[in-house]
């Protein structure tokens, strides 16, 4: 009888321990930040899920399973499912012993066979990954060959000497478009600093991707403009009929107390989702056999639907594909189709050679023969980049482009995947087509883009906007424009209304900085030059000696084109409390001149940028900032 009665209550606990039960909660950092896109894995399993951008997740399970969480630069954690509502605070792991290798087989009926797993000490992983590269086969005792794919997981050291990186692997076939730092100019020889508006973020995503894989960056990958604009800033939206509005900041430039730190930036007025003009757009979907990993046309395909899933009844898209030839697979469908839309993605799949040349002139023929007066017409390409133009020279189709933006259809790029990413032929369609470029390396990022930001990532509100800053030689002896080497116009093209320039979308904010040398400051970074003869520095009786610069704007609106002038004087005074913002954006900025190992960092080390970084976190809702932190912490080199 006392057997019996034993065997019951081990039964009734088993199937309670079987349950099912749908578990919720939060991940969250020591401060209590959302950690979004942490990873949650059934152990024993291959079945997880990742957290939103709150850092929330729900999933199906049992009572009594275990729970995996990971996040790069945190201790992985597991926890035991014991109630419904479960949330977790991650702790930060400073060192890294050793990585996880991953082995997964797939029988034709896809089907998982088995899985190896091997750990490797991080003084190896170098061997491993230049084993992946050459084609790694793992057997699992079963008789079937894995093939050669393989995950890496880890976390980058915070410790230094025991990171992993590899600068042989996955940027080698990758190509970017040089940079050539900007340097000091004399106030007195060159008063004038003209540059077009960048609102692309391309370049953090990419290189929070190499830095989370342990990958060396290059330099050239990193666009300091970029980095900072990827951010959000809390900057007062227009109150006029203007649809932007000048903010500037004047501070002590933190990585050099004898110079002067100029933050400048526009805010975009913000339009609700339901007050933008009916959209049509075009798909133009690489799907290549360049395209077959995971992140990218399957990654694609999931952002994608993101987009979809904000998309309104008058709204319409059409999806077109190329490989070897291109086509079109969707015709122009309004955004309540969602299924049928949602279909069409799904159906999608990779293969052949890259006829990009032809995809985009279909593109473009779609839009246009369905084009939306008043609308927001617009072409969005995905690609890795890697594509040939087929029947037209770089040059015709670049052409083609700017002549499509002239008729109102634009141009939005969006790169995808590692080891040939193409970010200089991407960053130049997009900026030929009046639209966009980013890097969608995580579901995560694709929600930033699709999400959050979908109003000022595709609907334009001013056009062809340029800033031309006049300093005034009589407070300024030099001056350096950060970042937007690639974005400099002649002076002349200010008032050139035939000359291109970066458009703003709906919210959108672009910040700029300037590092600025006083007058009466000794500084290595000005080199002599001899008085003019010919030539007064002072031209005009008044010194302006409060005066330390003059900002101008000139912009045009999207149907039109003719440019509007806004104007604002920059006083020479510093701010006493710098904002949170001022400091976050000089962190950021700092980062990426150590990144490029910039002449002008003055020794400072990555301490220092944490530092700036935390000065500048602020309420950071979204948990943007609190990652730049942690990327900058799991960089390689944080013993600096």
């Amino acid at each position: 009888m006392k057997k019996f009665l034993t065997l019951c209550i081990f039964l009734v606990i088993s199937q309670a321990w079987a349950q099912k039960i749908e578990v919720s909660g939060q991940i969250t950092d020591e401060a209590g930040l959302p950690l979004p896109g942490a990873s949650i894995l059934i152990k024993g399993t291959t079945k997880g899920k990742t957290a939103d951008f709150d850092g929330k997740y729900k999933m199906q399970t049992n009572v009594g399973a275990t729970l995996v969480f990971s996040y790069v630069g945190f201790a992985t954690q597991e926890v035991v499912v014991t109630q419904a509502t479960m949330n977790v605070q991650m702790k930060g792991d400073a060192t890294l012993d050793e990585v996880v290798v991953v082995a997964y087989g797939i029988k034709k009926e896809n089907k998982a066979v088995g899985s190896a797993i091997s750990v490797v000490q991080s003084e190896n992983v170098n061997q491993v990954l230049q084993g992946q590269a050459a084609g790694i086969r793992v057997n699992t005792g079963s008789g079937q060959n894995l093939g050669s794919k393989i995950a890496i997981r880890g976390y980058a050291s915070l410790s230094g000497n025991q990171s992993y990186h590899n600068p042989q692997y996955q940027t080698s076939n990758e190509s970017y478009k040089e940079i050539n730092e900007n340097t000091f100019k004399r106030a007195t020889l060159t008063p004038l600093s003209t540059f077009s508006i960048d609102v692309d973020r391309a370049s953090y995503s990419n290189v929070r991707r190499m830095i989370n894989n342990g990958i060396d960056v290059p330099a050239d990958a990193v666009k300091i403009e970029e980095m900072i604009n990827y951010f959000q800033y809390d900057y007062k939206q227009p109150k006029g009929r203007h649809p932007l509005v000048i903010h500037t900041e004047v501070g002590v430039t933190p990585w050099n107390k004898d110079t002067k730190l100029l933050k400048i930036a526009l805010k975009g007025k913000e339009i609700p989702l339901n007050k933008i003009p009916p959209s049509n757009f075009t798909f133009l979907i690489d799907v290549s056999g360049s395209m077959s990993a995971q992140n990218k046309l399957p990654l694609l395909k999931k952002a994608f639907k993101l987009m979809v899933d904000k998309m309104r009844k008058e709204d319409k898209v059409a999806i077109v594909v190329y490989a070897g030839a291109a086509g079109l697979v969707l015709e122009p469908t309004s955004g309540a189709e969602k299924e049928k839309i949602m279909n069409a993605l799904n159906n999608l799949s990779s293969g052949g050679s890259t006829a990009g040349g032809a995809g985009i002139e279909l593109a473009y023929k779609i839009a246009t023969d369905n084009f939306i007066k008043k609308g927001n017409n617009r072409v969005i390409m995905a690609t890795d980049g890697d594509f040939n133009v087929g029947i037209r020279s770089s040059s015709d189709m670049e052409t083609l482009i700017e002549e499509k933006r002239e008729t109102g259809v634009y141009l939005s790029v969006l790169g995808f995947g590692m080891g040939n990413y193409k970010n200089d032929r991407l960053e130049l369609l997009a900026d030929k087509g009046n639209g966009n470029h980013a890097y969608i390396d995580t579901m995560q990022e694709a929600y930033k883009i699709f999400g959050k930001e979908f109003g000022g990532t595709l609907y334009t509100i001013a056009k062809d906007v340029k800033l031309q800053l006049e300093f005034n030689p009589n407070t300024v002896q030099g001056y350096r424009l950060i970042g937007y080497e690639n974005r400099l116009l002649n002076d002349e093209d200010f008032k050139d209304d035939k000359k291109d320039a970066g458009e703003l979308g709906a919210g959108h904010v672009v910040t700029a900085l300037y590092e600025i040398i006083p007058v009466g400051v000794e500084s290595a970074y000005l080199k002599d030059v001899d008085n003019l003869k010919y030539t007064s520095q002072n031209t005009n009786k008044k010194s302006y000696s409060d005066e330390l610069l003059t900002v101008k704007i000139r912009y045009k609106k999207p149907n039109k084109n003719r440019s509007i002038q806004l104007k604002a004087v920059v006083e020479n005074k510093v701010a006493k409390n710098a904002s949170t913002d001022f400091n976050f954006t000089a962190a950021v900025a700092l980062f990426g001149m150590q990144l490029r190992n910039s002449n002008y960092n003055n020794d400072s080390k990555l301490k220092d940028v944490i530092a700036l970084a935390e000065l500048g976190r602020g309420e950071d809702k979204n948990g943007y900032r609190a990652e730049f932190i942690r990327l900058v912490k799991a960089k390689p080199t944080a013993t600096k």
